[in-house]
């Protein structure tokens, strides 16, 4: 049961979903088809459409950038199929692609939709309240926080206090046309940053890729058939190749079980930077890359930005640019989400400036639940990505749908016994 409207409430739903990405809408869909109250807060898919570039492609194949739907009802690929578009492995889906799917998924299986944000988040009277943007106010028995990436986004601390107009971070643009022109500096070796490098020199920018690394690495092209004894020793998963990349995408509540040093090591290094095969031919040769450099200093300079570098040698290089873009990845930290009130954010148990979580994505707060970004420390790097909406929507709904009161519907033996798994 999914209910929506801004009006206040005198009864309390059972779920607050706080985020209508990937991660929110699936866990509502599976919330609700477990019989429990659910209203969802947040513009259907608002973070995709808003914070990514016009132009950009998944790095995801069409097979694992599906929403979680009971009985995968509504997948990426049923909804290429059912709007007659070209959907295969060796294809790269396009951003726009992906928002117009996720605003249908949403039309199937979350039709009540609150698009107002929510603006704080309290416990109340065995439950919790929440403000919403427009100054109305919502109460239910649990949240689930699915509030994506953008709270996160990492800089370094050099450009971290630089005006919006001198340095900005990946997620900040929708758009790069209005960089034509002007002379733009990228840092990072990873997709976002590779692909932005690219979509600027595209859009007429003068660009160039500024990175930590000694060399940039690029995914291979996927194989139609490998041989048994290759897809043995390195199996594929929705998340790549190799055994460890396997229990990433396939097993994430095995990696809860291992020791808080080795999962934090696991967060910072696992799936490390690297560029999508498709995006190879569009960056070499055509955007220069300052390779094995890390700022040591950046100062503004008029509506200039000047950076210092300096290589594992000792040897440095400055660099004056008209704008610097971060493509410097996230990294969670409690301390950023506002929208918790710092009552209950100061309560709830750490893993590191993560929030500690149960085996059902639940945190040290009874009826506070955490997925996607928020999760990955606890679960591994496949809570970072869509492929891993299906393993957080079945545990958290059938944890909700085991403690919550229930309506009319009980909770399937499977989902209970996936539950209690862990």
């Amino acid at each position: 049961m999914l209910r929506g409207g801004t009006a206040v409430n005198a009864s309390m739903a059972d779920v607050a979903v706080v985020g209508a990405g990937p991660y929110g809408l699936s866990v509502a869909a599976h919330a609700a088809a477990l019989g429990l109250d659910v209203v969802v807060f947040g513009e259907p898919m608002g973070t995709w459409a808003r914070n990514m570039p016009r132009g950009m492609l998944l790095k995801s194949e069409p097979q694992n950038s599906g929403l979680a739907a009971p009985g995968n009802s509504c997948d990426f690929i049923a909804f290429c199929e059912i709007n007659n578009l070209p959907c295969a492995r060796s294809l790269p889906i396009p951003v726009e692609r992906f928002v117009d799917y996720g605003r249908w998924f949403q039309r199937q299986a979350v039709p009540n939709l609150d698009p107002s944000m929510v603006t704080a988040v309290r416990t109340a009277g065995g439950g919790f309240a929440l403000e919403l943007a427009g100054g109305d106010r919502a109460r239910a028995r649990a949240v689930v926080l699915a509030v994506g990436v953008v709270p996160f986004a990492r800089r370094p601390e050099q450009l971290a206090a630089f005006p919006p107009a001198l340095a900005s971070h990946t997620i900040d643009h929708n758009d790069f046309g209005g960089f034509g022109g002007r002379d733009v500096t990228v840092i990072g070796a990873g997709q976002a940053a590779l692909e932005t490098a690219v979509l600027l020199d595209e859009a007429g920018a003068r660009v160039r890729l500024v990175a930590r690394a000694d060399r940039l690495r690029w995914n291979g092209v996927p194989l139609p058939r490998r041989p048994l004894r290759d897809r043995l020793l390195a199996p594929e998963s929705g998340l790549g190749t190799g055994w460890r990349t396997w229990v990433y995408a396939n097993a994430p509540h095995a990696v809860r079980h291992l020791p808080a040093a080795a999962r934090r090591h696991i967060a910072r290094t696992a799936l490390g930077p690297a560029g999508a095969w498709w995006l190879r031919d569009r960056f070499v040769d055509r955007v220069p890359a300052l390779l094995g450099y890390r700022i040591t200093d950046a100062a503004a300079d008029g509506d200039r930005v000047r950076l210092s570098l300096t290589d594992a040698g000792g040897r440095t290089h400055r660099i004056d640019t008209d704008h610097v873009v971060c493509g410097t990845g996230f990294e969670v930290d409690l301390r950023r989400l506002s929208l918790l009130d710092p009552v209950l954010a100061d309560g709830l148990r750490r893993d590191g400036a993560a929030p500690w979580l149960s085996a059902h994505f639940e945190t040290s707060m009874p009826g506070l639940y955490a997925v996607g970004l928020l999760a990955k420390q606890t679960f591994g790097p496949g809570m970072q990505f869509v492929q891993g909406t299906a393993f957080a929507a079945r545990r958290v709904a059938a944890h909700l749908a085991r403690t919550l009161p229930r309506r009319s519907v009980a909770v399937p033996a499977e989902a209970a016994g996936t539950a209690a798994a862990g």
